[in-house]
């Protein structure tokens, strides 16, 4: 049995604020892509999910293949049931969220991407969160420090 490649957004906290709701897609992959998710290369920081038509597409994201006559980051179809793909764009529309990419992993077989709705934060919000981090980290270590 071999162990599962995650591939997370580890921006996607950091850039957003993250709504409950979040959707499990396939994506259309060609075979050295495939590999490289399976072995855990690949990179989401800088990538988003757009809704074009009545298709979802995964933008920007980087899955590097070697020897690869193709763009590492071109734009790849999502597969998702179009109620799914109707509600997303509702939800995106009244609301004025954004889809984010939060994790690429395997199921079994398959190539799964889970996406999220997020509302993008401003410049005061992120320092609040590096602030808040800070402080719990440090709550932390003197907690640690104690025992």
């Amino acid at each position: 049995m071999t162990k599962s490649a995650v591939i997370t957004n580890r921006r996607a906290n950091y850039q957003y604020k993250l709504e409950s709701d979040k959707i499990e897609a396939g994506l259309v992959l060609t075979g050295g892509e495939a590999k490289a998710v399976r072995t855990g290369h690949g990179d989401l920081s800088r990538s988003v999910v757009r809704i074009i038509g009545s298709e979802a597409w995964l933008i920007n994201a980087n899955i590097p293949v070697v020897g690869a006559k193709y763009e590492p980051t071109r734009t790849r179809k999502l597969l998702l049931h179009q109620a799914e793909i109707l509600s997303l764009a509702t939800k995106m529309r009244q609301r004025k969220l954004t889809l984010v990419p939060l994790k690429l992993y395997t199921r079994g077989h398959f190539i799964k991407l889970k996406i999220g709705l997020g509302k993008p934060k401003r410049k005061f919000e992120k320092r609040e969160t590096i602030k808040k981090r800070d402080i719990e980290r440090d709550i932390a270590k003197q907690l640690k420090g104690k025992q």
